[in-house]
């Protein structure tokens, strides 16, 4: 697979919308993308020599915002290998490119109530309606109660990206994050090749709903500037 054509630097492109931009060299990819899941993102790919080659280059260009991320292991290296760079995250992304069935939900007419649920049930959502890249919800209702709720977020050609999962407390144990995510999964298969998204280490419960799903997990790296 060539550098350019990984379904991370794909996603972080973000369909070159502005902002963007993608610096290259031989064993080496990363692509900035401004505000994507909430950060000022810097993926890349690549041998961790090269990839550490272009950053030290390209580190001062985006400035400190940026934070590098990609797999782990390459996270690991670079961090050894780029002054002022540590490592700052480890987290998964995980995709599936096969259909689930039996989901259950549907797609809200708007995010009302959206942001009520997140704060009770996931304030440190990356995805929140109105924010960059953040598209439509979906949700279950009990009535007019909205117990679950799960964002299209940042997706791009061919890759839809699942955000913002969220139950409220009161509603959970009964699966219905699950019936959710299956559901939003399906439906963006019907138009995209994969659907992927982020997901704690810790959380150990998300991981195991996932797999379950049928998604496969890919561990990820971020570090941070510290100068």
């Amino acid at each position: 697979m060539r550098l350019e054509d990984d379904p991370l630097i794909v996603w972080a492109r973000q369909g070159d919308r502005p902002g963007v931009r993608v610096f290259a060299r031989p064993d080496a990819i990363a692509v900035a993308c401004p505000d994507l899941s909430r950060r000022d993102r810097l993926a890349v790919r690549g041998t961790p020599d090269a990839v550490a080659g272009l950053l030290t280059d390209v580190l001062p260009e985006v400035g400190p915002t940026y934070r590098p991320f990609g797999d782990e292991d390459l996270i690991t290296a670079i961090t050894g290998r780029v002054p002022g760079l540590e490592m700052a995250g480890r987290f998964g992304w995980m995709e599936t490119k096969d259909q689930i069935h039996g989901g259950t939900g549907h797609w809200l007419p708007d995010s009302k109530g959206v942001s009520d649920l997140l704060e009770a049930a996931f304030p440190t959502s990356y995805a929140w309606p109105g924010g960059t890249g953040v598209q439509r919800w979906a949700g279950i209702r009990d009535d007019d109660r909205l117990l679950t709720v799960a964002a299209e977020a940042w997706p791009v050609p061919g890759i839809g990206f699942l955000a913002g999962v969220a139950t409220h407390p009161d509603a959970r144990g009964r699966g219905l994050a699950a019936r959710l995510c299956a559901f939003v999964t399906d439906d963006l298969l019907r138009d995209n090749e994969r659907v992927a998204l982020f997901v704690d280490y810790w959380n150990e419960a998300a991981l195991r709903t996932y797999r379950r799903l049928g998604f496969t997990l890919r561990p990820l790296g971020a570090a941070a500037q510290t100068r």
